[in-house]
């Protein structure tokens, strides 16, 4: 049996699967990581434990956390978790469970899942972004997660693009759920035009994409302008990579066509040869939230067999 936990800067969720990999029990839960590291960390423990049967032990621990430095077990550059400065996560996990924990960037291990029984089975090179708070990826290449020299690859939410300000900016600054509640702030600053917006005590990704989907015009001008941003980062990836399919996970993508469709267009406009560009190259994931859980239970259980994960 593995336990299986997934970390995140706002929930948390943990799963117990059998040696099959098939989930018997899943929580989660509010991380409320403004709260000290040793006071998330027994609640995180505590939730792990809650769907662990009685007098029942993990055979290992699959952990994924945010980071580009996950896979070393402690928390630290992690964008959502400021504060954060080697915290020994995994240690703490282990010495509380009393079973081994084998842990990996989230985006890596959603990339993972996504690779094996989601949206992008058995693609070959498979790229995989999640566009939430911030954006994340991982890649499969060869049937192998791709993580590069140091462990760190690949973190497209960095790749950069200047500004006419004079300014540069990540590719998570444009097209993220951040993103489009800065960028709505900025619209709304700059001119008196309509928008359902202007009332609300909080203009954040959220509400932007709920303003777009009811066809406030300022909203979907704003996600218009954040799908152009996505695919023009879509097509330094495809150039780069070849990729055979792009899958596309997190709570900004549940805007659809809005989104969608700017950053397809930028891949048929930009892309240097139409073969780069399959019709079915950018995919929405089928496993929605849960694929970083299912991918740490995958690792850890390739892991603890000795066997590459990837």
């Amino acid at each position: 049996m593995y336990l299986a936990i997934d970390f995140g800067g706002t929930r948390s969720r943990v799963g117990w699967y059998d040696a099959d990999l098939r989930l018997i029990v899943r929580a989660d839960a509010l991380s409320q990581t403004h709260e000290p590291p040793p006071a998330v960390i027994a609640r995180l423990i505590a939730l792990a434990q809650s769907v662990v049967p009685a007098g029942a032990m993990p055979v290992a621990i699959g952990l994924s956390a945010p980071g580009p430095q996950a896979y070393t077990g402690l928390i630290l550059h992690a964008n959502t978790l400021p504060g954060w400065d080697r915290v020994p996560l995994a240690a703490e996990i282990s010495a509380a469970l009393g079973a081994p924990v084998y842990t990996e960037n989230d985006a890596n291990l959603a990339a993972l899942a996504e690779y094996h029984v989601g949206a992008g089975q058995d693609a070959d090179p498979m790229l995989y972004l999640t566009i939430s708070t911030g954006i994340g990826g991982g890649a499969v290449i060869g049937g192998k997660l791709f993580t590069g020299w140091r462990g760190l690859a690949i973190e497209p939410g960095h790749v950069k693009f200047p500004a006419p300000d004079g300014r540069v900016y990540s590719l998570e600054a444009l097209a993220s759920g951040t993103a489009l509640g800065r960028l709505a702030r900025e619209r709304l600053a700059a001119d008196d035009s309509p928008s359902v917006l202007r009332g609300l005590a909080l203009v954040d990704g959220q509400a932007v994409g709920e303003a777009a989907a009811g066809g406030d015009a300022l909203a979907n001008a704003v996600v218009a302008a954040s799908g152009r941003w996505l695919g023009l980062g879509l097509v330094a990836l495809t150039h780069l990579f070849n990729p055979q399919a792009i899958v596309l996970g997190g709570s900004v993508t549940r805007l659809g066509d809005l989104l969608l469709k700017p950053a397809r267009a930028a891949l048929t406009e930009l892309l240097i040869d139409p073969a780069f560009n399959a019709p079915d190259l950018v995919r929405i994931s089928t496993l929605g939230d849960d694929g970083p859980l299912l991918g740490a239970a995958q690792y850890a259980r390739a892991r603890n067999k000795g066997a590459s994960p990837l």
